[in-house]
């Protein structure tokens, strides 16, 4: 595998330390990376999207959401539950913690989360500010006055 030095980014450029650990997180990109538990991001709208992942067996007091500095960050932790009296023949659901983080652009921010059949839908929306927001400039004629008024 190639590994990129991003270095000479980091050096030669001013106020662009978010892109270039971004650019550096997605370039050293682990095989072993967390696969639990599975989820799906899709757009639900032009601003709006959903990140829904797997939680089968966890209660919604079970389940975590934060989000801080530009990162959602969703984790589970089971209760602890009494073993007495059972005996598995096989456990192939997984119950263990997790903590899944999603990197979020700017101006998206989460607007609410459910839980329905084993699955955690996370509601995101995209707000961009007015004074970000392209607007027209309107022309202004270079002709005087005087002569706007003659003709």
């Amino acid at each position: 595998m190639r590994t990129v030095d991003l270095t000479p980014l980091y050096r030669s450029t001013v106020g662009f330390d978010r892109l270039a650990s971004m650019l550096d997180s997605v370039l050293s990109h682990d095989v072993s990376a967390p696969t639990y538990p599975p989820y799906n991001i899709e757009k639900t709208g032009e601003d709006a999207y959903r990140i829904t992942l797997a939680v089968a067996g966890f209660a919604e007091d079970e389940l975590s959401i934060e989000a801080r500095d530009g990162v959602l960050t969703v984790s589970g932790k089971k209760a602890p539950v009494e073993e007495q009296g059972r005996t598995w023949l096989h456990r192939g659901i997984a119950e263990r913690a997790f903590e899944r983080r999603f990197q979020l652009a700017d101006h998206v921010r989460p607007t609410g989360a459910t839980v329905e059949n084993g699955l955690l839908h996370v509601e995101l929306i995209r707000e961009v500010p007015e004074a970000l927001k392209p607007r027209r400039i309107e022309i202004a004629s270079a002709r005087p006055k005087a002569l706007e008024a003659a003709a």
